[in-house]
């Protein structure tokens, strides 16, 4: 990615020069920031960066300007890097609102400092990663969700059937500087790389046009950003690990599976004085609690209180669910019921792809029903008059007697999108056969094996 060459076209037939199979490897530690800013490595960047998209930082570059600026500048800005003189930009500060309350602050980083950040996260990943935890599972290479509630799963089977679940008060936002490069030095000796974090960290966060100078956090948004909070927390993975304990951590969601209320309440407190001690890192005390697993939720999922016990989505992740289907059909409200169910289709889909470890099917089963039911409110509103009912009715196939004492009993739209009439009108065949999506037909449709393996006992080192 030298000055004036085109990384785009250099990309082609990159994965089979020498250039990207050294990006692959694990450099020596000391010598980080030229296996950083390799050719094949740079490459590789720019090629995620380009899939990522994402919207500009604080000066403006679109991921579509990125090429044309690299071809002027890159020549400088490698060997600022290589000098270990490069300053990142200030981060673009965004809000979102978090599933649960509350907003998530965001700090989104320039392309190119996108750029930068992902090509040094390629070459620390292979070093760093090895080192973690079996039971750590967020932010890394072929681990996820679904294995850390296998894991969780099994540890409640084998009759670990209290949790410590612990939450880190704004973790993202309050980790320690000092604390979290202690950490990573223990692990690579490139100062320029070292120097380039810390002054990551330090990136100054623009609102409203000021930049506030920032003092600790690693605000999500930066491709750094997962693989230093799995930096961080590898020392409370190891100390669990030391105590022999059984536990999933998920970024900053951790759970720990004891056989006793008393236990947890232990391991609750020794646990939070080593992260405060140690990490300098605070339980929230309000979301921390010890309990049973299927009192408590984890990662949307929640367990049943069963002999074998089996997962359920949370109730909250089901009424998040329903919140945003209400949206998409109130602004259905002027259109077809196909171009609803269109619309509903990926939502769905994504939903079950996530929750499709569920053993208990009344939960599909009662969402399938709920959005047929308001589906049946948004056809009956959109009729307006009793008379368009009455003719919509008998049209498919009420007799001329019920179509009009339907049509015309003055009641709601709730009401009537449950009643016999509507239901004779639009059963779940005709629903099913204009494409909507059923959750609880999917969940059937898995195979035993996908869904057995679930339900398999995971042995591990505790």
């Amino acid at each position: 990615m030298d000055s004036g060459r085109n990384p785009r076209r250099d990309a082609q037939g990159v994965f089979d020069g020498s250039s990207a199979n050294r990006a692959q490897t694990c450099p020596k530690t000391d010598r980080l920031m030229e296996a950083a800013v390799d050719r094949g490595n740079m490459v590789m960047a720019y090629q995620r960066v380009m899939r990522n998209k994402g919207v500009a930082g604080v000066d403006g570059m679109t991921v579509n300007e990125l090429q044309p600026f690299l071809n002027l500048h890159w020549a400088r800005i490698k060997e600022r890097l290589l000098m270990g003189l490069y300053l990142p930009s200030p981060v673009l500060k965004v809000e979102i609102p978090k599933p649960d309350g509350g907003m998530r602050m965001l700090g989104i980083p320039t392309v190119l400092d996108r750029l930068i950040g992902q090509a040094v996260y390629q070459v620390l990943e292979p070093i760093v990663d090895p080192g973690f935890s079996e039971s750590s599972f967020g932010f890394r290479r072929n681990r996820s969700a679904h294995q850390a509630l296998e894991r969780a799963l099994a540890f409640v089977r084998e009759g670990r059937k209290w949790v410590v679940d612990i939450d880190l008060e704004k973790f993202f936002d309050r980790v320690n500087h000092d604390v979290l490069m202690s950490r990573v030095a223990r692990k690579i000796d490139d100062k320029r790389v070292l120097k380039l974090l810390r002054r990551y960290l330090q990136a100054g966060i623009m609102t409203d046009g000021l930049v506030t100078v920032r003092t600790e956090g690693t605000p999500q948004g930066s491709p750094l950003s997962p693989l230093l909070s799995n930096i961080m927390l590898d020392d409370l993975d190891k100390e669990l690990e030391k105590r022999g304990h059984a536990f999933c951590r998920y970024a900053d969601d951790c759970n720990i599976y004891v056989r006793s209320e008393d236990a947890g309440k232990r391991v609750m407190e020794s646990i939070t004085e080593f992260l405060g001690e140690q990490l300098r890192l605070k339980v929230n005390a309000e979301k921390s609690s010890v309990g049973n697993p299927w009192d408590l939720k984890f990662l949307g999922y929640t367990m049943t209180r069963e002999k074998e016990p089996r997962l359920r989505p949370a109730k909250r992740s089901v009424e998040r669910l329903k919140d945003k289907l209400r949206g998409v059909l109130r602004k259905g409200r002027g259109k077809s019921t196909a171009m609803v169910i269109n619309i509903l289709t990926p939502i769905l889909r994504g939903w079950f792809q996530y929750f499709r470890l569920a053993g208990v099917k009344l939960v599909f089963q009662s969402l399938d029903e709920w959005i047929r039911h308001r589906l049946r409110v948004t056809i009956w509103r959109q009729w307006k008059r009793p008379y368009t009912r009455f003719k919509k009715l008998r049209n498919l196939g009420l007799d001329q007697e019920c179509a009009r004492q339907s049509a015309y009993n003055g009641r709601g739209p709730w009401w009537n999108a449950g009643a016999s009439h509507m239901n004779r009108a639009f059963p779940t065949a005709l629903f099913r056969d204009m494409g909507l999506y059923s959750l609880r037909d999917k969940l059937e449709s898995l195979k035993p094996r996908s869904r057995t393996a679930v339900y398999g006992t995971v042995r591990t080192v505790v």
